[in-house]
């Protein structure tokens, strides 16, 4: 292209031509033929000048510099005058070329249309006065709110496109200052300060507002209620001032929907507490008319009534039913404060810390704050054969309780009676004769466990004693069957510890209660002729005791062990008798075999008839020789 000396420029297009002799480039518009001279250098090929449309504009780097009539300013060499570094912004206009130069810096662009609920966030680089006598100083910033369309300027640059909020019903937008302002309704804001705002529709952020949190109301209902708390000292909707840290409720009185403002926190929805008309509740620390918890103070609340629990308020044993009393019913009752009441005659009684008192029903009682429950009693139905252990808690005296139903006082309590673990075992298994103490252990666990505030009680059988020992009078009763024993609370029973087996073993059997007879007993006893031949005779004895008077009844436990004592003296005698003859006179009459009248002391009380049944063992032979003897006459020994 630079060798040709002719060049077509085409309407609207245009070349740079070079002088070298001055070295000054100028432009060349078509529609022209162009005819090169000697000196002269075609820069480049004919260029379609720049078209912007209308609503489009383009940026133009180190425009030319134009005089007051538009007229494009040359320099003293013939040059045209640029401003570097500088930007131009051209709009719609006719075709126009770029002078040397001249940079398309950014190319033909639609004009940008701001929709409505959209803004430009503008920021100013240098300082500038706009065509409508607004002055700004760099660092300024603002909005273009739309609807509109953009008009770019060289000292102003686009930082974001910022899109309106939508704030529906029950809803809020949270706002922060970034830096000192006026909100929208003309508040001032400093930075960092939050608010919400909850007009419903659209809503545009200024330019120093940021959109923080989308803020949803809660709806409350006659069953709930928000728990609050400040977060720091501000004056809520309804114009209370809320100090930091405080809490409180906010009901359906108050707000269908409620937005937490912005030093609101939530720590939670409460339910309601409903109470029917047999329910109470004990209320601890509860929310005076100032609003202040009263810390440990106590409020009893009643129903019917349906009530929230304030914020520091707690039941103290949840919801607890009235106490409705029967006839038979009573509660015992203690003052935890000073109480001034009516009792049931309507006189005025005053209670002191640590009072007890018990009342009666019919009736229906609700505590007061003041008043501690003990215990709800009940009456204790007696027969004429059952009792109950009461011990009276300011004596300490314990007595029993007989034949008729019976409520504890106040000042009284059930006694547990002790008793000897032997005496637990026989009165569990409930037999009425000698029991076997190798199997009390495994019968005496298969009874109910006895209930150890009732009347121990013991069924004497017929023809049957039991002793009966009192530790307090330090007197002793005995009781003849068949009859019932009721123990009395310092009372116990006299138990027997009697021989047993074959031969016979001391403390093998113990019982409550002394057969009277006749009975029967049997032993084994090893006997030695004087011819040394030893033998081994069972020996069976049939006793019974004889009572002359009752006053000398307590005569037949003194000896502890009858059938012991009774067994060994017999077989002592036996054996003497039998040592002083041989084994075949001994076996010739066995069943005429003489022995004299046994005295045990001259005593009469119990009639022993003695029957041997010889078994006969000869060492040498192998021999085993079985006979009987029997003895008519009869054996006294003392009880």
């Amino acid at each position: 292209m630079a060798a040709e000396s002719i060049i077509r420029i085409p309407p609207y297009y245009y070349i740079h031509v070079l002088d070298q002799n001055s070295n000054v480039t100028r432009v060349e518009v078509g529609p022209k033929t162009y005819i090169r001279q000697d000196n002269e250098r075609i820069v480049f090929a004919p260029v379609k000048m720049v078209m912007v449309p209308p609503r489009y504009y383009c940026v133009i780097l180190n425009p030319v510099v134009r005089g007051a009539d538009g007229a494009v300013e040359l320099n003293v060499g013939g040059q045209v005058r640029l401003r570097h570094a500088d930007l131009e912004i051209r709009l719609t206009q006719d075709p126009f070329p770029l002078y040397p130069g001249e940079e398309l810096q950014q190319g033909v662009t639609p004009l940008q249309v701001v929709l409505p609920n959209t803004a430009l966030h503008l920021k100013a680089l240098l300082d500038f006065e706009d065509d409508h006598g607004g002055k700004y100083v760099a660092g300024d910033e603002w909005l273009f709110e739309g609807p509109g369309t953009y008009i770019p300027q060289k000292e102003v640059e686009v930082v974001q496109t910022i899109q309106a909020t939508i704030i529906r019903p029950n809803q809020a937008i949270r706002l922060q200052a970034r830096k000192e302002c006026k909100d929208r309704e003309g508040n001032k804001r400093v930075t960092g300060e939050e608010w919400l705002v909850k007009r419903v529709g659209a809503y545009l952020p200024g330019v120093f507002e940021e959109v923080v949190d989308t803020v949803d109301a809660y709806v409350l209902t006659e069953k709930k209620a928000l728990h609050l708390r400040a977060s720091k000292t501000f004056r809520d909707s309804q114009g209370v001032t809320r100090k930091t840290g405080e809490e409180w409720l906010v009901t359906m009185a108050d707000t269908e929907a409620h937005i937490p403002d912005v030093y609101e926190e939530v720590l939670g929805v409460v339910d309601i507490t409903t109470l029917n008309s047999c329910q109470y509740c004990v209320v601890c620390d509860p929310v005076g008319a100032d609003g202040k918890p009263q810390l440990g103070q106590k409020k009893v609340i009643k129903g019917e009534i349906s009530f929230f629990l304030q914020p520091g308020e707690w039941l103290e044993q949840g919801i607890q039913d009235v106490y409705i009393l029967s006839e038979e019913e009573g509660l015992l009752l203690r003052a935890l404060r000073p109480l001034e009441e009516t009792n049931e005659d309507g006189e005025e009684v005053t209670h002191k810390p640590g009072d007890r008192w018990l009342i009666r029903g019919p009736l229906e009682y609700v505590p007061p704050a003041e008043v501690e429950v003990l215990e709800r009693r009940h009456s204790i139905p007696l027969a004429e054969n059952e009792g109950i252990y009461v011990r009276d808690i300011k004596t300490g005296k314990v007595r029993a309780v007989i034949g008729h139903t019976y409520m504890l006082s106040q000042d009284e309590e059930l006694w547990e009676k002790e008793l000897p673990p032997h005496v637990e075992a026989l009165l569990t298994v409930g037999r009425d004769a000698v029991v076997d103490r190798s199997r009390d252990t495994s019968e005496g666990g298969t009874g109910a466990a006895r209930d150890r505030t009732r009347v121990v009680t013991y069924h004497v059988p017929h023809n049957a004693a039991v002793q009966v020992y009192d530790y307090k009078e330090r007197k002793s009763r005995v009781v003849f069957g068949p009859e019932l024993v009721l123990l009395g609370p310092d009372e116990q029973f006299t138990v027997l510890s009697l021989s047993g087996g074959r031969p016979k073993r001391p403390h093998a059997r113990r019982a409550l209660c002394l057969l009277l007879g006749p009975d029967f007993c049997t032993d084994v006893v090893t006997i030695e002729t004087a011819d040394h031949a030893r033998l081994q005779l069972q020996l069976a004895y049939n006793w019974h005791f004889e009572i002359p008077s009752a006053a000398e009844a307590s005569r037949l436990f003194s000896v502890p062990d009858f059938v012991g004592d009774a067994c060994k003296t017999l077989a002592s005698r036996i054996r003497g008798a039998v040592a002083a003859v041989t084994f075949d006179d001994f076996h010739k009459v066995s069943c005429v075999f003489p022995l004299d009248f046994l005295s045990l002391g001259g005593h009469k009380y119990l009639l022993v008839s003695l029957f041997f049944f010889l078994s006969v063992w000869e060492k040498k032979h192998s021999l085993v020789l079985y006979s009987s003897i029997s003895m008519a006459r009869p054996i006294y020994f003392a009880a």
